[in-house]
């Protein structure tokens, strides 16, 4: 068994119904909840774990929250002036 995401048109909506439907023997429709609460989950998932990695092989540097702090007020201070 196989699963895949699919997009569908909205004017083709009925027609792809009508097909499982017919199909559905060989088809499961299941909802995503991730992908209700969040249509680009995934996406943001492998982000998120390509930048803990990157930040576990010393690739990108994480900074403490006193860093952060500084870096912050460094940067609205340049704004003002």
């Amino acid at each position: 068994m196989q699963t895949m995401a699919i997009q569908i048109q909205d004017d083709y909506v009925n027609d792809f119904m009508n097909y499982v439907n017919n199909h559905s023997d060989s088809i499961t429709i299941k909802k995503d909840r991730n992908l209700e609460l969040d249509p680009y989950f995934y996406e943001r998932q492998k982000q998120l774990h390509q930048i803990r990695d990157d930040i576990k092989n010393g690739t990108m540097e994480m900074l403490s929250q006193e860093q952060y702090d500084k870096e912050i007020e460094d940067f609205f201070s340049t704004l003002e002036k």
